[in-house]
């Protein structure tokens, strides 16, 4: 599937780019960063953050085999990013309404689509590694049926 492929390499992008720039410490989101997790020192967090985002990146671009774990930690990652609506609901809504995203606002909420397109990644079945479901219908009725083809 060329638009599998395609996906999972857009996504690995998106990571690599967003991990290189917490690891050289010039990402604009680095005191968002934290101020999301203040118990932890944003002179290591920040940049292990970048690593772990690029070590996903890698594993989204080169691993096939593995993209179900790759794409689970991932989304366990995304879904952490949504503590700052929590943590800092006065930067990502303005005037507290949370109808009205600030811009830090929007830069997390898109963060939905890209879960979501990690679900789509997950959940794909691998045909070189994965058996085709097995279809036994239980007549010749049902064989016939099973043989044909709907255009819908």
């Amino acid at each position: 599937m060329n638009s599998l492929r395609l996906l999972r390499f857009s996504l690995g992008m998106v990571f690599i780019w967003f991990g290189a720039l917490k690891l050289v410490g010039v990402t604009p989101v680095a005191a968002m960063v934290a101020r999301t997790v203040p118990f932890l020192d944003p002179r290591w967090f920040v940049p292990a953050l970048g690593i772990f985002e690029m070590v996903l990146a890698a594993g989204l671009i080169l691993d096939g085999r593995h993209v179900r774990w790759v794409v689970t930690a991932m989304m366990a990652h995304l879904c952490g990013t949504f503590l700052v609506f929590v943590t800092q609901p006065d930067v990502t809504f303005r005037d507290g309404n949370p109808f009205l995203l600030t811009t830090e606002g929007e830069f997390v909420l898109k963060n939905i689509v890209l879960l979501t397109a990690g679900m789509v990644v997950a959940t794909h079945r691998r045909r070189d590694t994965e058996p085709e479901p097995e279809f036994a219908p239980s007549s010749a009725a049902g064989a016939k049926l099973a043989s044909q083809r709907f255009d819908v």
